[in-house]
């Protein structure tokens, strides 16, 4: 039997990276793209050893034409689109290049995939951050979207897209909505990273403190390696549906970082309020951790906490790792590391 063609956009991303190595193990010929594929960029499949094992593609997925040309080279079975503009943060300063990105991409490939005469089956990273203001405890498949960013409007986009190309034209098309996953070869601009990477540095007096913004904001946290199977189980059920992948718990800013601090054995104490918060090292007395409001979002997503029964149900799937775990594991990597 030959084996299955699987094309993943931004390979060198964290989900990426974990998702080619998962896929390798299942026998597939992975190929991936990125905009910045020399391997200086591809640290990640780099640190996994499959630098060598994937087929690495240097295209821009904005051009539709780059996207026609692979389909045209491979015969391409499944399509796991994970190429975004990821960050918050910047969607704020980038609007329009965020919604190209995330909104128009995929739905070239759902264009692409309409017009191919084989069938192709094709993965939408979706976002929690899509729920933005919700009124539930609990967000599943149901919970009515309302996006507090321009990452998660053209998220949502997206999203509706893959539906639409679904119910219209027969596709197999799924959206998986994820939660946050985090993992050591998360990005150092995204919250966890910063903080797990930042601790270390100050215990090997390489950096003297961290600044963050609302450390309040709670998510749900599950790690990447576990949610890459979740991605795969989806692409391979009779019948294509969107699912919530989640650990069903969540953490605030703030209790990631007492855990950081506590594997760490840093003896510390939380004093003020508001903006002038701040983390003290009770050993030196020195500041560890400040508040700065330029960290802030215009608009906040206050707390995020995802239900995944029906993936339980139906994918057979539910998270592996626990928090605690999770924040060891990005602790004792960045401290490796510096």
């Amino acid at each position: 039997m030959p084996k299955k063609i699987a094309l993943i956009t931004g390979i060198s991303g964290q989900d990426g990276a974990y998702l080619a190595k998962f896929l390798l193990k299942k026998n597939y010929i992975v190929i991936g793209t990125d905009r910045r594929s020399a391997r200086s960029n591809n640290w990640r499949l780099i640190e996994l050893k499959i630098d060598e094992k994937v087929i690495t593609v240097d295209l821009d997925v904005t051009e539709i034409n780059n996207l026609i040309r692979i389909f045209q080279k491979y015969q391409i079975d499944e399509v796991y689109n994970l190429a975004a503009q990821s960050f918050v943060k910047s969607s704020f300063e980038n609007p329009i290049q965020t919604s190209i990105v995330n909104a128009i991409t995929p739905l070239s490939f759902l264009e692409i995939i309409r017009c191919q005469k084989r069938k192709i089956k094709f993965y939408q990273a979706s976002t929690s951050e899509m729920f933005g203001k919700h009124m539930v405890k609990k967000q599943n498949e149901n919970t009515n979207f309302y996006p507090q960013s321009p990452y998660a409007t053209s998220k949502t986009f997206a999203h509706y897209s893959i539906r639409n190309y679904r119910e219209a034209y027969k596709i197999f098309a799924v959206s998986g909505i994820l939660f946050n996953h985090e993992s050591p070869l998360r990005g150092e601009e995204f919250i966890t990273r910063k903080i797990t990477i930042g601790l270390a540095k100050i215990m090997l007096g390489k950096q003297n403190k961290i600044k963050l913004g609302n450390i309040y904001a709670k998510r749900d946290w599950g790690f990447a390696g576990d949610y890459v199977e979740a991605m795969w189980k989806m692409l391979q059920t009779k019948k294509p549906k969107d699912y919530v992948i989640a650990t069903g718990q969540n953490h605030s800013v703030k209790e990631f970082i007492n855990e950081a601090t506590k594997i760490l054995k840093l003896k510390t104490i939380w004093v003020g309020k508001g903006l002038n918060e701040k983390l003290i090292n009770t050993d030196n007395k020195k500041i560890i951790i400040e508040i700065d409001k330029k960290y802030f979002r215009p608009t906040e997503v206050d707390s995020l906490k995802g239900d995944y029964s029906k993936a339980k149900k139906e994918l057979n799937w539910k998270p592996k790792t626990k928090f605690k775990n999770l924040v060891r594991m990005m602790v004792e990597a960045d401290l490796e590391r510096n």
